[in-house]
């Protein structure tokens, strides 16, 4: 008889046996939303703060050949100043249609705007379309390229113990407060619509949210719970969870606390049905896996017919590994919006 010593083993074993009380059924659309958006707000310990005045400040202007960049800073919450990046193309008149645009691991949100972090003013090369400011820019948007926690500038600077993984504080932390650094994340995102709402110049019924790996998952989770948002662009970030990080080593910022005991992935993006959904994903990403990616699509696909709106949901492609296809996601993107 064998023996079981690795965790994984039961673990495995435990999800195998589980069926996630609130995945979607086919029944009436509309009230399994509200019911499962409830819930997973609390399993993500989605921030139920006091929201300070914006006060926004202006930090840097620059021109580039696109547009203009302002790089500004205003309050999350008490402690917690969101830095970004507001780009607007040249010749594009208010209301603006606009992307929040969101960067992953290893990551900063300069990336988005291709400059150095040391120096703005440096271009730089950014691999794998991972310019999304630019990307949407080039195509016609204007960008809100939101620095997420514990990445880039906001890195953890302040510990005098720190982890080496750059998210590894910061969740345990969040944990022990009731709270995940992805719902932080997602709270920064709300945050951000707070800023673009206030500025006038934004149209809010064409506003979306993109990002890859990181900001994949976190454009994921926000698509879900904010109503704010009109359209989601998630890349590399979207898969079953039995296939992606349940299944391999991962930050923990991508876990979120019992949520296999309510839901599965598609459940979750199901939540943002009927509004426009792109998923891109890469034909050799390692990390979520074509099969598993395919698999959770097809669920989406039911949560969407469910909706009417089957056409209102595309899983893009891309020919290579874990990173962003600007062209292939945003011509899709592009196609659902004109329905």
């Amino acid at each position: 008889m064998p023996l079981y010593l690795s965790p994984s083993q039961n673990h495995r074993f435990l999800m195998d046996q589980m069926q996630p009380a609130l995945a979607y059924d086919g029944g009436p659309l509309r009230p399994w939303q509200n019911k499962l958006r409830r819930k997973l707000r609390q399993l993500i310990g989605f921030p139920d703060v006091e929201r300070p005045a914006l006060k926004v400040r202006t930090l840097g202007k620059q021109q580039h050949e696109l547009g203009s960049i302002e790089k500004i800073a205003f309050p999350a919450e008490a402690r917690s100043d969101i830095l970004a990046y507001f780009c607007v193309p040249h010749d594009l008149q208010p209301p603006y249609p606009l992307m929040i645009c969101l960067q992953g691991h290893s990551t900063g949100m300069h990336n988005s705007i291709a400059r150095d972090i040391e120096d703005e003013t440096q271009p730089i090369e950014v691999a794998g379309d991972r310019d999304f400011a630019l990307g949407a820019m080039r195509h016609g948007f204007a960008a809100l390229c939101i620095e997420q926690r514990s990445f880039g500038y906001r890195g953890e600077k302040v510990q005098e113990k720190r982890a080496a993984h750059q998210c590894h504080d910061a969740v345990m932390q969040a944990l022990m407060l009731g709270r995940t650094l992805a719902g932080e994340r997602v709270f920064d995102v709300d945050r951000g619509l707070d800023y673009l709402e206030s500025r006038g110049d934004v149209d809010m019924k064409r506003v979306g949210v993109m990002g890859n790996s990181g900001g994949g998952t976190i454009s994921v989770y926000s698509a879900a719970l904010l109503d704010r948002i009109q359209f989601a662009m998630p890349s590399c970030g979207f898969c079953t969870y039995r296939d992606s990080i349940m299944s391999i080593y991962h930050c923990g910022d991508n876990y979120v606390p019992g949520i296999l005991q309510w839901a599965e992935a598609a459940d979750v993006i199901g939540l943002f049905a009927p509004k426009p959904l792109v998923i891109v994903t890469g034909k050799t990403d390692p990390i979520f896996p074509l099969k598993g990616v395919r698999k959770a699509f097809r669920d989406v696909q039911t949560i969407y017919e469910a909706a009417d709106a089957r056409d209102r949901c595309a899983l893009v492609v891309g020919p290579e590994g874990h990173r962003f296809y600007e062209e292939l996601g945003w011509k899709k993107l592009l196609q659902l919006l004109e329905k």
